[in-house]
């Protein structure tokens, strides 16, 4: 066919002022139809049959070409008013694609690499919106960002979303902190964005009682030790004691006295305060007796134990998942172990001990009995505090008792200012190259020089728990909070320890650079009661209601469930004999 001249065109353009071909079907020029175009195409690639062959390589649509860019939506698709059948004679006939390839590997923006998944499904990988889609990760800046096969930046539909490094992120199923039994009913169901939302302001509280004696912090330290001076942690025998709330003789006084509606520890109180920042998962009992509302743990619940990476993206593999025995001791249970076992026995330590030069409290400690215990009384202060967390709408004021404590007293850098006390707790370090650890740096070449970055890093594998520390420090009006550093001596022995520092934070400070807001938690706390209470309105005023709150070991989400009166109460007999004939054995081993 002979080229198409611009003569040609113009000839054939009607005698109307309007561009284009007529609208009488006359568009034909010696009787080949001529598509519309636009006035910004190129005469040279108005008819572009390479085009055409690409797109049925692709089996699809026709795809934007980059190297075409100049090329306009317009008209493009009246390329098939050119196709003819194809002759007899024209065979052996072909097209010779004149188009300047470049050898330089391009692959989005910043060049990169395409990486497949899935390959094979829905047409395989070469189509484009296949199942396993594409992720692009390219040497420019950012390109890491988003893995999306949902239409984002990723690409075609279909497939999951994927975050940094989430691409390799283990999956992991872990079982709930409680059994769930048969005769359990689930009663409500609440994510953690639902929860999020919520907000109280709650008033500062008052004391209304206190018990126990501090010791004096020891504030050598607080300075850096010098590099292979530094101190070992010590295993102190010392009766310190986590008594639940049904169990506190303190709680049962106040109770009789009509102090309050709501009781609860500090240690329960915050882990529902700081639930939306949890990932294992853990329980809490609540126990509707009359008017009377106890926030309530089992023997050996989860809350007792001091978690280790638990907001980490490579949180520490469970046991089923551990390779070697070094392995073992860097599993989620083994580490809890450990680090309650340094937070018992570091707070010990970092006080020094004198009868003389002690603060006591009002009354002595209420769970210490003289005739029984052998061991000598940790350096521990409990404050029972009263907070209203009452609502206009109330008839009647809605107030609730917390065990607060405090572990140590320190003098005021101020002349004439008073103690201020404080919350010692500590952080610990297994093995900064193990997985699990979070990307942490390592404490012992980093925490002086790059203090700041170790402490984010640790806000960021270990939010809840730090959550729970600084909320039990202002739930117990404590004027400054002390995180210890201590590291294991051999990473691959967790039975000795070293402090490598210690570190001091004024609770409300820390917890605004946490971004942590306590009128969510007790929002969260305000929730749960109204709950109780409404479940509970038509009951009679003797009944004993029990409910079980439980974190979903997989999910975000809370779920309570009613339970049985008589429910934990065989289980915790059970387990308080097994400690006290263990106790016994272990009495007649040191004889």
């Amino acid at each position: 066919m002979a080229p198409i001249s611009i003569a040609d065109l113009v000839a054939a353009l009607p005698s109307e002022d309007s561009w284009g071909p007529s609208n009488t079907g006359d568009n034909m020029l010696d009787g080949v139809p001529y598509a519309p175009f636009s006035k910004g195409d190129k005469l040279g690639r108005m008819a572009d049959w390479t085009a055409e062959s690409k797109d049925r390589e692709r089996q699809g649509r026709p795809q934007y070409n980059r190297n075409f860019r100049d090329q306009q939506v317009y008209g493009a698709g009246s390329s098939s008013l050119f196709t003819v059948q194809t002759a007899e004679d024209e065979s052996s006939f072909s097209v010779v694609d004149n188009t300047r390839t470049s050898t330089k590997r391009t692959f989005g923006r910043g060049g990169g690499t395409v990486f497949r998944g899935r390959g094979g499904q829905r047409g395989g990988a070469g189509q484009r919106g296949g199942r396993g889609g594409f992720q692009r990760a390219g040497a420019g800046r950012g390109n890491d960002r988003y893995f999306d096969n949902r239409g984002g930046r990723g690409g075609g539909r279909g497939g999951r979303r994927f975050g940094w490094k989430d691409w390799d992120k283990p999956q992991r199923t872990r079982e709930p902190s409680v059994a769930i039994r048969p005769e359990w009913q689930m009663l409500e169901e609440v994510d953690f964005n639902r929860l999020s939302k919520l907000n109280l302001e709650a008033p500062e509280g008052e004391d209304l009682d206190t018990y126990g004696f501090l010791h004096y912090y020891d504030r050598s330290y607080d300075k850096p030790p010098v590099k292979g001076s530094e101190r070992k942690l010590q295993s102190l025998e010392r009766a310190a004691y986590n008594v639940t709330t049904s169990q506190d003789p303190v709680i049962h006084e106040l109770a009789e006295k009509d102090e309050a509606t709501i009781f609860a520890t500090s240690d329960i109180l915050s882990m529902l305060m700081c639930a939306t920042r949890s990932v294992y998962s853990w329980d809490i009992v609540i126990v509707h007796q009359g008017n009377k509302i106890y926030l309530d743990k089992r023997i050996g619940a989860s809350i007792d134990l001091v978690t280790v990476n638990e907001n980490a993206y490579d949180a520490p593999l469970e046991i089923s998942e551990a390779s070697g025995k070094q392995d073992q001791i860097n599993t989620p249970s083994a580490l809890a172990m450990e680090a309650t076992f340094i937070n018992h026995n570091f707070a010990m330590q970092t006080v020094t001990e004198s009868q003389q030069a002690k603060v006591g409290f009002a009354k002595p400690n209420p769970f210490y009995n003289e005739a029984e215990e052998t061991e000598p009384l940790a350096s521990k202060g409990y404050k029972y505090r009263r907070f209203d967390i009452s609502l206009e709408r109330d008839e009647e004021p809605l107030k609730l008792v917390v065990r607060t404590e405090v572990d140590a007293v320190m003098k005021n850098p101020t002349v004439g200012g008073p103690d201020q006390q404080l919350v010692v707790k500590a952080l610990n370090e297994f093995d900064s190259k193990a997985p699990g650890s979070g990307s942490a740096l390592d404490w012992r070449s980093k925490l002086v020089s790059q203090r700041g970055a170790v402490i984010a890093t640790e806000m960021k594998n270990n939010s809840s728990k730090l959550a729970r520390w600084t909320t039990q420090a202002i739930l117990a009006k404590a004027d400054g909070i002390k995180l210890g550093f201590v590291s294991r001596t051999n990473p691959r022995s967790a039975s000795s320890h070293v402090i490598l520092g210690v570190v001091g934070y004024k609770p409300k400070e820390f917890a605004t650079q946490m971004n942590l807001n306590l009128g969510n938690g007790w929002g969260i706390v305000r929730t749960v009661v109204d709950r109780i209470r409404a479940l509970d309105a038509d009951e009679p005023a003797d009944a004993v209601k029990k409910y079980v709150l439980i974190k979903d070991p997989n999910r975000s989400v809370l779920r309570l469930y009613s339970v049985p009166a008589t429910t934990f109460e065989d289980d915790d007999e059970a387990e308080a004999e097994d400690a006290d004939e263990q106790g016994d054995k272990d009495d007649e081993d040191d004889e």
